[in-house]
């Protein structure tokens, strides 16, 4: 066989009107050879001629096995046919046969009409986040993808949970400004999987008058606009940045999806700046009402004058022990009230297991304990009521010169 840079030449040779047989004899090689290489279209290559292999004999039982399961465990599939070789010699044969036996799924291109939808994820930054305790931990960034303009809204939330995820989409819908006609989400628990959906999540859908969409499982496509843009801010967002808090770390954020917006998207040749105002007139008005919206709870307060919201513990006003209040919070604040009175208001803390205590609420506590341990403050009249002492000094041979 010849090597690539004598087909070359030979054909380099020929086509200048060299005759085949000078060509040979410089070469040193058959006429015959001369003439193969002239006629043939594509450079010389080594094919190895197949042999049997000791994987051979199997292969017909595994294809069969495949073709009823075709995603049936390599070594589910080495006990059946009997296999007692190298296991990782069969693994790779499986490997090999395994896509011929799947069924196909094509992709088909996706067009996004204005207005028509937008895609939900929550994106997790590679860096852990300082919070309040002195900790750091991963935080979500909920990230509401316009699929017809590109346009990024995204902020980061305390938790993945069903109320922080309303009140994030919330926040971003308005600065959106309007709502687009489908959410997509990809089976994330605080939304829904499959037919459920979270507690609140279709009130909150029939709200905003718009479609929840959650995606089948393996099905990246319909989603990979709002996906590649969680790529993209781990390339281009997150490299030399240092974050002091999750305020920061939105503030940051905020201003870099200012510049991020008005870049050209290669997709669909302009700048979602361009083109949100096209995709908001697709899309519905926001509710005319308040949506009451995060963290509620009624509870009765207990003698340790503190309330619990996600894992954290606030402290109330503790002239209200043993009654009713109504506790709610949202991704920023959490509030205490009594027959609509604000009995505490706190800064919401994003660490886990904390106990927040207004000083207000101690000095207030500590006051009522001590009212609480001195003595009942004597009435000055008593309607006759009451025995005069020295009946039971008497009584008890106490007062000298009487008998008991």
């Amino acid at each position: 066989m010849i090597t690539l840079e004598d087909w070359a030449l030979i054909r380099r040779l020929a086509a200048e009107g060299v005759p085949k047989a000078r060509i040979a004899a410089r070469l040193g090689i058959s006429r015959t050879t001369v003439v193969k290489a002239v006629a043939s279209e594509a450079p010389p290559r080594y094919v190895r001629a197949p042999a049997a292999t000791s994987f051979t004999p199997f292969e017909a039982k595994v294809r069969a096995l495949l073709a009823d399961d075709a995603e049936l465990p390599a070594t589910v599939i080495a006990e059946r046919v009997g296999w007692e070789g190298s296991i990782t010699w069969f693994r790779a044969n499986v490997k090999r046969l395994r896509p011929q036996h799947r069924r196909v799924d094509p992709a088909d291109r996706l067009v996004w009409e204005p207005g028509d939808a937008a895609q939900c994820d929550l994106w997790f930054p590679p860096r852990k986040i300082p919070l309040e305790d002195g900790t750091a931990r991963l935080l979500p960034v909920l990230v509401i993808t316009a699929a017809h303009s590109r346009f990024i809204t995204a902020r980061m939330i305390p938790t993945r949970k069903t109320e922080d995820l309303l009140l994030g989409s919330w926040e971003l819908l308005g600065q959106l400004g309007r709502v687009p006609r489908r959410l997509i989400w990809d089976n994330e628990p605080g939304i829904g999987r499959g037919q459920r959906r979270a507690d609140g999540v279709a009130a909150f859908m029939g709200t905003l008058a718009t479609r929840l969409v959650l995606l089948p499982p393996k099905d990246p496509e319909s989603k990979g606009v709002v996906e590649r843009r969680n790529g993209w801010f781990e390339t281009s967002f997150m490299p030399g940045r240092h974050f002091a808090s999750p305020a920061d770390f939105n503030a940051q954020f905020a201003d870099w999806l200012l510049k991020a917006n008005a870049r050209i998207v290669r997709t669909i040749k302009a700048a979602p700046t361009d083109l949100i105002d096209a995709d908001r007139a697709g899309m519905l008005a926001l509710p005319p009402v308040l949506l009451h919206l995060g963290w509620r709870n009624r509870i009765r307060l207990p003698r340790d004058y503190y309330v619990r919201l996600d894992t954290n513990d606030y402290s109330v006003d503790p002239t209200v022990i043993g009654r009713m209040v109504e506790v709610s919070g949202d991704l920023e604040r959490v509030k205490v009230r009594l027959d609509g009175r604000v009995v505490a208001d706190h800064a919401r803390v994003w660490a886990r297991s904390q106990t927040v205590t207004d000083p207000v609420h101690l000095a207030t506590a500590a006051a009522l304990r001590h009212r609480f341990r001195q003595p009942h403050p004597r009435t000055a009249e008593h309607d006759g009521m009451v025995r005069d002492l020295a009946d039971y000094d008497r009584a008890f041979g106490l007062i000298e010169g009487e008998a008991r």
